[in-house]
């Protein structure tokens, strides 16, 4: 079993944090105790907890998120010290002026999958800024594109009282559309089966079958679609899409509370009762993130 969608909370993710609070910064460590949650001590520290926590639950492998525009270093060095463990994602914003460089550098060093975030940096994809960055993912094979799409709640950032003001209309799945076109050679992943967005999320995996959908996160946004279930999704997901682009993800990412086992117990109940059998099954369970992120030679 892996995990395509888990977050990386580095020393340097509580200090950005802390910076955005509106009433005066906090320290790194002032924000993490206000929130209650452990320390996550160096990059190499918490890739160490990461890894006794992956063991502890069965899990091989797993995509970390490095979860600011600008912490490609954190996850760099966990990816360093557990090659064969950890697949490193980072947070990009590319609007700003050095996102390609930073891109192929962070690349060139091993990490593996660019997160856009349109929604919360209020940009569009079709901005020829975004080509930029994913003419670089391009260049680089082997790497993919993330995209969040749909509702965007970030449950840090609420506990802290910071302002979140994004705008949700830019995490529309169609947006991804003309982009999946252009770069059929890159995998693109959209997360949360769209995150309230299925619809749409379906028909772009209809349209580009370079386009991937991760099963992470509690999928609240189902409260938005009156009577689906999670097993109706999954049948869903599995008839558009194919077996071979579905990534189970928990979107586990603090601790003490660590890899969210409820997450995938309640998504195993969900493909047993979608009738979902054991080979395709393996596939969305790992052998779909092994096949787009191999292990290192």
């Amino acid at each position: 079993m892996n995990d395509a969608h888990s977050h990386f909370f580095s020393e340097q993710f509580f200090a950005a944090l802390g910076r955005q609070r509106p009433s005066g910064p906090l320290a790194a460590a002032e924000v993490v105790a206000q929130l209650g949650w452990d320390a996550p001590g160096s990059p190499e520290e918490l890739s160490d907890r990461w890894i006794a926590e992956l063991d502890r639950h069965g899990v091989d492998r797993a995509a970390l998120i490095a979860s600011v525009p600008g912490d490609e270093v954190s996850i760099t060095r966990a990816v360093a010290r557990h090659p064969n463990r950890i697949v490193g994602f980072f947070m990009l914003d590319p609007t700003t002026e050095d996102a390609a460089d930073r891109t192929k550098q962070a690349l060139g060093n091993g990490l593996r999958c660019v997160c856009l975030f349109p929604a919360m940096q209020r940009y569009s994809l079709h901005d020829p800024r975004v080509n930029k960055v994913i003419d670089s993912v391009a260049s680089h094979p082997g790497a993919a594109v993330f995209v969040h799409c749909g509702a965007l709640s970030v449950g840090v950032r609420k506990k802290l009282g910071l302002p979140s003001r994004f705008d949700v209309s830019r995490g529309s799945p169609l947006d991804v559309q003309p982009l999946a076109a252009d770069y059929p050679t890159v995998p693109f992943v959209i997360p949360h089966f769209g995150a309230g967005l299925l619809r749409e999320a379906l028909l772009l995996a209809d349209l580009c079958s370079n386009v991937h959908l991760d099963t992470s996160s509690s999928n609240k946004w189902l409260a938005y679609h009156p009577g689906l279930t999670l097993d109706a999704v999954f049948r869903q997901a599995l008839e558009v899409a194919g077996s071979d682009r579905v990534l189970f993800g928990t979107d586990s990412s603090f601790f003490p509370r660590g890899w969210n086992r409820a997450v995938y117990d309640a998504q195993l109940q969900a493909l047993d009762a979608a009738g979902v059998q054991a080979d395709a099954r393996d596939r969305v369970l790992g052998g779909n993130f092994d096949r787009l992120f191999p292990r290192p030679a």
